[in-house]
């Protein structure tokens, strides 16, 4: 069967989010998990990440430059990175910032790094981002979670892949790094659980025609009073929570491999 990674974002964002994603990880619905070290909740959340937890999925950075901390608008930070002119030092040390936040909390090394609306592929940010994960942690490289949408998936695809899926790819193989393969779960967060669960077997059969290891990007969450504030797509967050728990899903896990990391 197809090796396939089923990688969870934006863990520490909210207690909604994380409730979620612990309790997937818990039902073998999730192999891997993406975390936000600059959010308030990171410290609290981190708790959560028990040994248990660890031995059933993979836990990685989501490297943000949109969200938390020093946040920028996202359109703004993809214009001055094609332009080449943000600030290297800064950049190089946000890194540094949250690879530390992460280990002080956790005591490891990420498992795989990705980034926050995929920043982490965006020319400049990429380059510093390889090169300090290389110079930090030489004897056990973490993979890095490609963001390159297949071309069914649509003009949002194309768009993500084009802001540098393949620079990234290259420049991290060449270094030394493994890498996941296509990245499936792109849509507009529009339609039910009825759209999410016809998109999911959509991204389940691709998955079986891919080269590599194939991600699954997903982005659940459970009902949590409060935890829709500033949340944009908190109703899409519950529909596919209410997916990826169901009988449905556990099904179509079985026509693929799950795993943590690229094989």
């Amino acid at each position: 069967m197809k090796p396939l990674i089923v990688c969870a974002d934006d863990y520490a964002q909210s207690l909604a989010i994380d409730a979620g994603i612990i309790h997937l990880i818990q039902q073998n619905r999730l192999s891997a998990a993406s975390c936000m070290v600059l959010s308030p909740r990171w410290a609290e959340a981190a708790k959560s990440l028990t040994p248990e937890i660890r031995n059933k999925a993979d836990i990685g950075l989501h490297l943000d430059f949109t969200q938390f901390g020093d946040a920028n608008a996202h359109p703004v930070l993809i214009a001055r990175s094609l332009l080449r002119c943000l600030p290297a030092q800064t950049i190089r040390l946000s890194i540094h910032r949250q690879l530390d936040r992460f280990e002080d909390a956790l005591g490891t090394a990420p498992d795989y790094v990705d980034g926050h609306q995929h920043v982490h592929q965006l020319p400049q940010i990429r380059d510093a981002l390889l090169d300090i994960l290389k110079q930090r942690y030489s004897k056990k490289l973490p993979w890095i979670r490609i963001a390159k949408p297949p071309a069914s998936d649509g003009f949002k695809g194309k768009i993500i892949k084009l802001l540098g899926a393949n620079a990234l790819e290259s420049k991290a193989k060449s270094m030394g790094f493994d890498c996941s393969g296509d990245l499936l779960g792109v849509y507009s967060f529009t339609g039910d659980s009825k759209d999410y669960e016809k998109l999911l077997g959509a991204w389940i059969s691709a998955a079986n025609n891919s080269l590599g290891t194939p991600a699954l990007m997903c982005h659940p969450a459970i009902d949590k009073l409060g935890s829709e504030i500033n949340d944009p797509i908190y109703a899409a967050r519950l529909n596919e929570f209410l997916v990826l728990n169901s009988n449905n899903f556990h099904s179509l896990l079985q026509t693929v491999k799950l795993t943590r990391k690229p094989h």
